[in-house]
C-alpha cells in the first residue's frame, strides 16, 4: 500500500509536465501534493492541472503556482470508508485520502471501489469456455446433446473418479432422477439432511414420497451420524426403512462419509450424495460426490464452477446412468417413431452450456484454491474478533470453501447475525444467513425430524450463522471493505 502511495506523491518544486506524466502513469485520477517532510498538503486532479495551464502556466512551470486549499480527508478507523463515501457524494469528488495524526497519507479511497456492490458469489469465467462454445456454433450443435455434452460427462467423471456421468439441466433435476432410479414412489420415506437448500428436499415431494429430516452435527455442520442412527433404528422398529438417504455436503465441505456409509450399509439403504456445493472438495483425499450410490453436482451461476444453469448425475453403475439419460430425454424408446412406455423429463443439458462447463472444469483446482484463500484472508483479518466462530474444517475434510460461513457467538457479542447482514447491506455488501433448515420451513412443518441431541444444531446455526462474499474473483480491496465493516460493527459491540 505504501509503495502505491509513493507513486502518487509530488512536491511543489516539480513541474506540470512531471505531474501530468505521474498522473498518467499512476492511472488513479489523483496525485498527492506533499511538503518537504512528506506531509500531506492537498490533492491534485487533472482538472487542477488544466486550470493551472489555462492561467498561463506552462508545462515547465512548477506546482508552486497551485493555490493552497483544504482537501477533503478522513482519519483512519473502522468508519473511514463509510465517512469517505458520504463526503464524496456531498462534494462531488471521487477520491479521499486517509490521513493519520502526523499528516502522513495511509491510503487513498476511490469512489468506484466504495460504491461498488459486492455480491455473495459471482460467476468467474476463464479463457477456454468461448473456444468450446464457438465450436458448438461452428458445427451447429446448439441443441441439447452433442460433443460438448459427451466431453463434459467424460471429463467430469474422470475428475471426480467416478465411472459414468449424465449432464442435466440442474442439480435439482439430477436429484429427481436419482430418486426415480432408486424406485422411490408414493408413500416411501427418504431421509434428508435438514440443513440445506430446499432443492434437496423438493424432489422427494415430486415423487409423492415423505421426507424425514436429519439434523447436523457441530463438527462439520453436515448430517449427524448420531441422529441418522436413531432415525434408522426408529424406521426399523416401525417396519419402514427409507428408500434412500440424501446427504448434503454443505458450503463445500463433505459430511463424515465413513460413518454415514457404514450406517446406510448396515441397514441396506442406498445413499445419494448431494455435492451441489462441494465439487472440488475432498474427504480423506477422495473427491466429494464420489461416495454415494449416486452423486449430484450443480453448475448454477453462483457455484464454484458454472454452466449458467446445469447439473450432473454420476455413478459407477453404468446401467443407472444409462437409465438417467433415457429418463432425462423424455423417456423416448429407441425406435423410429416416438414411443414412450414410461414418463420422462426434459432434463438434458445443452451442448452450448456443456461447452461452458468444459472450460470451467479446467480451472476448477484454481477456483478451489482461490476460495480457500478468501476464507483464510477473512479469518486472518478478523482473528482478534472472538465473537466470530468460523465453519469448522475437520481433519478428514478439505473444503472448497464455496462460501465463507461462520456464526456470531451470542455469549461474546450483543450483535446478531441479522445485525451483521443489515450492516453489510447498508454498505452495498451482500451477505446471507445460513440455510433455513427444512424442519423450520412452513411447507415441511409436519414432517418428521431427528435432532443431533437435545439441541437442534441446524436451528442454532440458522439463528446465529452468516455467509460472506466469497467469489474466487474477489479483489483484496473488496475483501478489505467487508473486513473493515465487520470490525467496525463487532469491535463496538
Amino acid at each position: 500500500m505504501q509503495k502505491k502511495i509513493e507513486h502518487l506523491k509530488v512536491r511543489r518544486e516539480q513541474n506540470v509536465r512531471e505531474a501530468l506524466q505521474k498522473l498518467d502513469a499512476a492511472g488513479s485520477g489523483v496525485l498527492l501534493l506533499v511538503d518537504s517532510q512528506g506531509k500531506f498538503e492537498r490533492t491534485i486532479t487533472d482538472g487542477d492541472l488544466r486550470r493551472l495551464m489555462l492561467s498561463d502556466a506552462g508545462l515547465e512551470s512548477t506546482l508552486s503556482l497551485l493555490p493552497s486549499m483544504k482537501s477533503v480527508v478522513v482519519q483512519p478507523g473502522a468508519a473511514a470508508r463509510e465517512e469517505a463515501l458520504t463526503l464524496m457524494v456531498r462534494h462531488s469528488i471521487h477520491h479521499v485520502p486517509v490521513i493519520d495524526s502526523s499528516g502522513e497519507v495511509l491510503q487513498v479511497l476511490d469512489r468506484k471501489d466504495l460504491d461498488e456492490q459486492i455480491l455473495l458469489s459471482t460467476p468467474h469465467l476463464g479463457d477456454q469456455e468461448q473456444e468450446f462454445v464457438a465450436e458448438a456454433f461452428r458445427t451447429n450443435w446448439i441443441a441439447p446433446l452433442g460433443p460438448n455434452v459427451d466431453g463434459f460427462e467424460r471429463e467430469l467423471a474422470a475428475w471426480v473418479g467416478v465411472k459414468h456421468a449424465a449432464a442435466v439441466s440442474s442439480g435439482t433435476a439430477a436429484i429427481h432422477l436419482a430418486l426415480r432410479l432408486l424406485d422411490v414412489t408414493a408413500g416411501d420415506e427418504v431421509f434428508c439432511s435438514a440443513l440445506t437448500f430446499v432443492a434437496t428436499a423438493n424432489p422427494v415431494i415430486y415423487q409423492s414420497a415423505e421426507p424425514v429430516f436429519i439434523d447436523s452435527e457441530p463438527e462439520s455442520w453436515n448430517m449427524s451420524p448420531q441422529a441418522l442412527e436413531r432415525a434408522l433404528a426408529d424406521a426399523r422398529r416401525r417396519g419402514k426403512l427409507p428408500k434412500a438417504v440424501i446427504v448434503v455436503n454443505l458450503y463445500g465441505q463433505s459430511a463424515d462419509m465413513d460413518a454415514i456409509i457404514q450406517l446406510c450399509d448396515a441397514y441396506g439403504v442406498p445413499l445419494i450424495e448431494d455435492a451441489a456445493e462441494s465439487l472440488g472438495a475432498t474427504y480423506k483425499d477422495r473427491q466429494s460426490g464420489s461416495f454415494g450410490r449416486i452423486g449430484i453436482y450443480s453448475f448454477n451461476g453462483n457455484k464454484i464452477i458454472t454452466t449458467s444453469g446445469g447439473g450432473m448425475l454420476v455413478a459407477d453403475d453404468e446401467d443407472l446412468v444409462r437409465r438417467a439419460r433415457f429418463l432425462s430425454t423424455q423417456a423416448r424408446e429407441p425406435v423410429p417413431h416416438y414411443e414412450h412406455t414410461t414418463i420422462g423429463y426434459n432434463y438434458r443439458m445443452s451442448n452450448i452450456l456443456a461447452g461452458v462447463g468444459r472450460g470451467q472444469l479446467r480451472v476448477l483446482a484454481d477456483r478451489v484454491d482461490a476460495r480457500r484463500r478468501v476464507f483464510d484472508r477473512y479469518r486472518a483479518g478478523l482473528a482478534d474478533i472472538d465473537a466470530i466462530e468460523w465453519m469448522p474444517e475437520p481433519s478428514w475434510s478439505r473444503s472448497n470453501r464455496w462460501l465463507t460461513a461462520g456464526v456470531i457467538r451470542p455469549d461474546r457479542s450483543n450483535v446478531t447475525s441479522a445485525d451483521l447482514m443489515g450492516r453489510l447491506a447498508a454498505l452495498r455488501i451482500e451477505a446471507r444467513p445460513v440455510w433455513k433448515p427444512m424442519q423450520m420451513q412452513p411447507v415441511f412443518k409436519d414432517k418428521r425430524y431427528f435432532a443431533h441431541d437435545s439441541n437442534s444444531v441446524s436451528q442454532q446455526l440458522f439463528e446465529t450463522g452468516f455467509c460472506l462474499p466469497s467469489g474466487s474473483n474477489m479483489s483484496d480491496g473488496q475483501q478489505d471493505r467487508v473486513i473493515d465493516a465487520l470490525r467496525g460493527l463487532l469491535r463496538q459491540a
